[in-house]
């Protein structure tokens, strides 16, 4: 019996599985509920969502006589965060509920006895964060020839945030992004591509190279060096927590794991 085989005799064990089991997304795709339209739109979506939520507070932050509007709107990202996921939610919610599926089915099981999750959510931190450590390293070396990268201070890093919004940053960001965003590239994306393209292969590269690349558009600034180091910087990562999804098709312990991830970064990158 072939892995791919295991795990339908799982989904068929676990309705939580099922509505968005590999072999009921080919159905639909069959069918013509599901079209290249939604998949692509939420692949190149979340990037273009983060465009829009960084100009709104640059429009605001202009109103209110910032010389450097768009820049200065960057060190807001864990707040205007939260409207690039309502957006993405939005989106998804409209593909998937013209499939007959709704975005809990997109979660799947969560298994909280006996620690199961929470232990295999910190088993991956502790497996895929170093990845993406090891990949800063080595892009900052390629690009800016140095492991410790110190650009656009108060911006990257080092931000200083009213006490309202560290606090929203440290409690309640990083909540819904993080889910969210597994969502949108792992469990709505990955799946429909490869049920799509007909080729596993094609469905992890496109949804690694634009998960990868997004993280240069949270915030975007427009310096290509900066986005080419930061592109770099998340692709092992990316890859790693994408094809560990295609094996197992649990997305709770990704999400655990992801929580740590963001909660580390909100704190490394806000000044004490």
């Amino acid at each position: 019996m072939n892995r791919e085989q295991v795990l339908e005799q799982e989904q068929v064990r676990d309705p939580a599985m099922l509505a968005n089991s590999q072999s009921q997304i080919q159905a639909r795709v069959a069918h013509g509920t599901i079209s290249w339209t939604g998949s692509l739109l939420l692949v190149v979506g979340r990037s273009a969502l983060m465009f829009v939520a960084q100009g709104l507070v640059a429009g605001i932050l202009a109103l209110q006589g910032s010389p450097t509007p768009w820049l200065s709107a960057g060190a807001w990202w864990t707040i205007y965060g939260t409207l690039i996921d309502v957006g993405c939610l939005a989106l998804m919610w409209t593909f998937t509920r013209k499939e007959g599926v709704t975005l809990r089915d997109l979660i799947g099981p969560v298994r909280w006895r006996r620690g199961h999750d929470l232990m295999g959510g910190l088993g991956l931190f502790l497996l895929v964060f170093p990845l993406f450590v090891g990949g800063g390293v080595l892009s900052g070396l390629v690009f800016y020839g140095t492991m410790q990268v110190n650009v656009y201070p108060g911006i990257l890093g080092g931000r200083v945030l009213p006490i309202w919004a560290v606090i929203y940053s440290l409690s309640l960001w990083w909540l819904l992004w993080s889910p969210t965003e597994e969502m949108t590239y792992q469990t709505y994306v990955l799946p429909r591509i490869e049920a799509l393209s007909g080729h596993a292969w094609i469905a992890v590269v496109v949804v690694s190279f634009w998960w990868a690349l997004q993280h240069s558009f949270l915030p975007f600034i427009a310096d290509l060096r900066l986005v080419l180091w930061r592109f770099v910087a998340f692709v092992p990562g990316v890859v790693a927590f994408t094809l560990i999804y295609r094996r197992t098709r649990r997305l709770a312990p990704l999400i655990l794991a992801h929580w740590l991830m963001d909660i580390t970064a909100v704190v490394m990158t806000i000044r004490h």
